[in-house]
């Protein structure tokens, strides 16, 4: 397979000052340079991505991506090393960078268009597919300086992505716009994989990097850690940004009667250590103390799962598991065993109950009362949120159809005979 692109032993420094020399008269009258220090964003990054494939950059704030990148791009030039780049290419990095607030979204499409090396007739042929890509038709006369933020850079990035280059590369533009504009990017991505074209893409949706991107490489303070597979790359990343967490955020939302309370919430793992961490698949025990001001009779307890986002995973309460108490005072705790965590790489926060049997009465609710974090475990499943641990098999292949020049002799005929 050919090579796209060759970063060999790329280095990049810039200077960080401490104190800046405004002007000559400035200098002069200090009598000295200002002063500064060297900050190196990049140290040696060596890696080759294969042509037709979608390559990740990841890594977190200040690791050198977009640095990188633009070296790529030729937008920053390396002070060791090289880069080189085969064939022509686009960059989605400042989308909109090239407009002006004064003008219409028309002469900004032609203007922005033309810096980005079109013609004008090629702008011409295309411009009525990147003001419905945009979906910005009615405004598209109008001065971009009336537009909103989300438009703006819509109309950006149609007008970049409608360049055909031979390399595309773009940086934390997964995020544009509203689902269906995303939509739109994530198939115009596929319509470039299919052609055959090479695409580099910075970005901090892990999710999104494990799905487009064939391979990835992983940058840490300007050093290259790991180049492979996506997600291999984006597990190990992603396991070692979870940290074990000190104290569970306790600040959250909390309501009630109080005549029983919730005195702590903790996760404990195979061995009965509390812990912030698991693993999927691992057996976990989450364990809520309580205390009460009167006896409470039938009390029902409850967990709930959210994704630190808020998305609503998972609800269980005793009732609905067969434990309702007949009475309970003063300190106590009960236990919900999972014998093997469902859960998909990520945080979660744990929301906890005591209610009435009826469960109309609140006497604790206690939200977001504990975060903990779910690393790659077994079953290894493709994306989402939970784990179902499916498995493949009994493909069944369809009969091929009779060739188009097969001839059937009707019952009762006798086939034509091919002997001279």
């Amino acid at each position: 397979m050919s090579t796209a692109i060759t970063v060999d032993g790329v280095s990049k420094r810039f200077r960080l000052y401490k104190e800046r020399n405004q002007s000559l008269k400035a200098a002069l009258m200090r009598g000295r340079r200002a002063s500064y220090e060297e900050f190196w964003a990049l140290r040696d990054v060596s890696f080759e991505i294969p042509t037709g494939s979608t390559f990740g950059l990841i890594g977190e704030n200040g690791s050198g991506k977009s640095t990188l990148l633009k070296c790529i791009a030729r937008i920053l030039q390396p002070d060791n090393g090289r880069v080189s780049v085969n064939g022509s290419m686009a960059a989605l990095l400042e989308l909109g960078s090239g407009f002006h607030p004064e003008l219409s979204g028309r002469e900004n499409v032609y203007l922005n268009g033309s810096i980005l090396g079109m013609k004008k007739p090629e702008i011409d042929r295309k411009f009525d597919s990147i003001v419905d890509f945009a979906g910005i038709e009615q405004f598209i006369d109008q001065p971009v300086k009336n537009y909103s933020s989300g438009m703006y850079v819509r109309l950006g990035f149609s007008v970049a992505i409608n360049i055909d280059p031979d390399v595309l590369l773009v940086d934390e533009v997964l995020a544009v716009g509203d689902a269906m504009f995303q939509e739109k990017c994530m198939e115009k991505f596929a319509e470039f994989r299919r052609a055959g074209k090479t695409v580099v893409i910075v970005s901090h949706a892990m999710g999104s990097m494990r799905s487009l991107c064939d391979n990835v490489a992983w940058l840490k303070h300007g050093e290259l850690i790991e180049v492979g597979p996506s997600n291999d790359v984006v597990d190990t990343y992603v396991d070692e940004g979870h940290v074990e967490r000190v104290e569970s955020p306790d600040g959250s939302a909390r309501w009630g009667s109080g005549e029983a309370q919730l005195t702590s919430i903790e996760m404990l793992d195979a061995r009965g250590e509390p812990t912030t961490r698991a693993h999927t698949g691992d057996q976990v025990t989450f364990r809520m103390h309580f205390d009460t001001t009167k006896p409470i009779d039938k009390p029902v307890f409850g967990l709930a799962l959210e994704t630190v986002e808020g998305t609503y995973v998972w609800g269980h309460h005793s009732r609905d598991g067969n434990l309702v108490p007949d009475r309970i005072e003063g300190r106590g705790s009960i236990d919900l065993v999972v014998p093997a965590l469902p859960l998909q790489t990520n945080t979660y926060d744990l929301n906890a109950s005591i209610v009435d049997y009826t469960t109309t009465h609140t006497y604790d609710f206690r939200r977001a009362c504990y975060r903990f974090d779910v690393l790659n475990g077994t079953p290894h499943e493709s994306g989402g949120l939970v784990v179902l641990g499916g498995r493949w098999g009994h493909l069944t292949a369809a009969s091929p159809e009779p060739a188009s020049n097969t001839t059937t002799i009707p019952s009762g005929a006798t086939a034509p005979s091919t002997r001279k």
